[in-house]
């Protein structure tokens, strides 16, 4: 089995190896998409009363800023452990971003947040990254307060035929040789392939959340699957 703290850290390294990148790539590989998928995420945020929400996997921060032009008044935690990453997305905090959005280096495994702090927690395309997920699970329900949601943004799985199989063949032999081609990095393309060929499908994944504690779950399929937004919340 894999050790979670050394899997962390080389996945970690090899985001800060392409970071500088990785905006580029995000909306050549997605023909633009990804903003779309973005902002389908903010809007299933549920800020409540506080208006605190916690952005895991905020990378270059376009979530977070997602979801401040979505709801003004919420405060966003942008946490990932790539702290390149976040170097990046700084530069794109302006006016009252500079303070309502505040990166913070740390780990989704042990968040440095008091129990039932964050009203809504959201990551994108990050949830595929972090192993063990059930552990993960239980971080998220841990620091939402009750009834407060969890909006989850991931690649389909490329266990599912999408498009006759064409967003199988993309997976396999474009997206790598694209990324390795901007980035010089041909294996941290090799391993976005690999990571989503081997991601559970939708209905097995809603199980997972459900068996760490998630209840009203459910999912909704974006751009024919190609992407797919999981919703769950912590009991009451």
């Amino acid at each position: 089995m894999t050790n979670p703290r050394e899997h962390s850290s080389a996945v970690a390294h090899m985001f800060g190896g392409i970071a500088r990148f990785y905006d580029l790539l995000n909306r050549i590989l997605s023909i633009g998409l990804d903003q779309y998928w973005r902002k389908e995420l903010a809007r299933n945020v549920l800020p409540g009363e506080k208006g605190l929400v916690l952005d895991l996997a905020a990378g270059t921060l376009d979530v977070s800023l997602a979801i401040r032009h979505r709801f003004p008044q919420t405060t966003v935690l942008a946490f990932d452990f790539c702290l390149p990453m976040l170097r990046l997305g700084r530069p794109k905090l302006r006016g009252d971003n500079k303070k309502m959005i505040l990166p913070v280096a740390a780990d989704a495994l042990s968040l440095p947040l008091a129990d039932c702090s964050v009203d809504c927690i959201t990551i994108a395309f990050g949830i595929r990254n972090i192993l063990p997920r059930h552990q993960a699970f239980r971080e998220m329900l841990r620091v939402l307060r009750p009834g407060g949601r969890a909006c989850i943004l991931e690649f389909g799985s490329g266990r599912e035929r999408i498009w006759g199989g064409l967003y199988n063949l993309y997976l396999n032999r474009v997206l790598p040789g694209i990324g390795a081609f901007f980035s010089k990095d041909k294996e941290a393309y090799q391993y976005l392939s690999r990571t989503i060929c081997a991601f559970p499908e939708a209905p097995v994944l809603e199980k997972e959340m459900q068996e760490a504690g998630f209840v009203r779950t459910g999912f909704s399929k974006l751009t024919s699957g190609i992407v797919c937004l999981h919703l769950g919340e912590k009991p009451v």
